[in-house]
């Protein structure tokens, strides 16, 4: 069990699922099958692709353990009772566990990239290693970037299946559908991006006792708590506004999703940007990154609605 919480098991599961998802609902769809020469729209077979997905939960869990091994003393401060490394696994030991997932992260995407005939493709493996790395150690001490590394990464984990999916399944004449397909994917990257990023500024908010005695310099450390707060709960106006205009303009004639969104997405975002101006609490900001969790779940989710109601449109 320790070992599961060292790497944040509950958070890789919904990685894998959002990727499963994505390529078993969207890309899989009937609408997009029979693109290329041989019939096959997808660049991966299911086996290759299950790599794919593994890879990407290796490398997010070696992230995770050389977080936590950086942190210790910050954790020791903020949430002593989840401390992991020090505690109940040895820092040796978790520098071990780290590079063994590296190794199988980055060791499957050379492979992945040899198979979809795209050599270049294996240092995005190494890049997102490395840069999880750099963030553990000297990103999460600068403002805001350490945000957006962050958000950054989550987002590309959606990004990363058009690029061994599609992008070596492309040809001449299917460059209209793929760049249809893919930009989708970014569009879900996008939002991926903003929900994240909002909810790594509250889990600031939350740890600010923590990164100021640790030096850590985030915004609720350089502004304060409230005034934190409330900077992000205008700036939720981005993503709610964006969604009704996504809404507006590309699924009006659809009532289920409509329905949906109002209800699962733009709803709960309303409630979070609303509470955020009585929120006081460690426990206040913790509940408002849950929720922010349940809108990342659900507009993830929706990708499966949208395409069950355009099929039987």
């Amino acid at each position: 069990m320790k070992y599961l919480k060292l790497i944040r098991f509950q958070n890789l599961l919904m990685l894998a699922f959002m990727q499963v998802l994505f390529r078993y609902t969207y890309l899989k769809s009937a609408t997009l099958t029979n693109l290329t020469p041989t019939g096959n729209f997808l660049s991966l077979s299911n086996f290759q692709f299950a790599l794919l997905v593994l890879s990407t939960v290796c490398i997010a869990a070696a992230g995770y353990v050389i977080n936590n091994i950086m942190d210790q003393d910050n954790d020791e401060i903020a949430k002593p009772k989840d401390r992991i490394i020090g505690k109940s696994v040895s820092e040796s030991m978790g520098y071990n566990i780290y590079v063994a997932l590296n190794l199988i992260g980055v060791g499957i995407g050379f492979y992945l990239s040899n198979v979809v005939g795209k050599k270049g493709l294996f240092t995005i493996f190494i890049f997102v290693a490395a840069l999880l790395y750099v963030y553990s150690t000297y990103l999460k001490r600068v403002v805001i970037i350490s945000n957006i590394t962050v958000a950054f990464i989550l987002s590309f984990s959606i990004i990363i299946l058009g690029v061994f999916d599609l992008f070596p399944a492309t040809y001449e004449g299917n460059t209209a559908q793929m760049k249809q397909a893919f930009g989708v994917l970014f569009d879900y990257a996008v939002f991926a991006f903003i929900i994240n990023f909002l909810r790594e500024v509250i889990k600031d908010i939350e740890d600010t006792d923590g990164d100021y005695a640790s030096g850590i310099q985030t915004l609720p450390v350089l502004l304060g708590k409230e005034r934190t707060a409330r900077i992000i709960s205008l700036l939720t106006l981005v993503p709610i506004l964006l969604l009704l205009y996504y809404i507006n303009t590309n699924l009006l004639d659809y009532n289920y999703i409509l329905y949906y969104g109002l209800l699962f997405i733009v709803g709960p975002l309303l409630y979070f940007m609303i509470k955020l101006w009585s929120a006081k609490t460690k426990h206040d900001y913790k509940h408002l990154s849950l929720v922010l969790k349940i809108v990342l779940f659900f507009g993830i989710l929706s990708i499966a609605v949208i395409t069950y109601s355009i099929k039987n449109a």
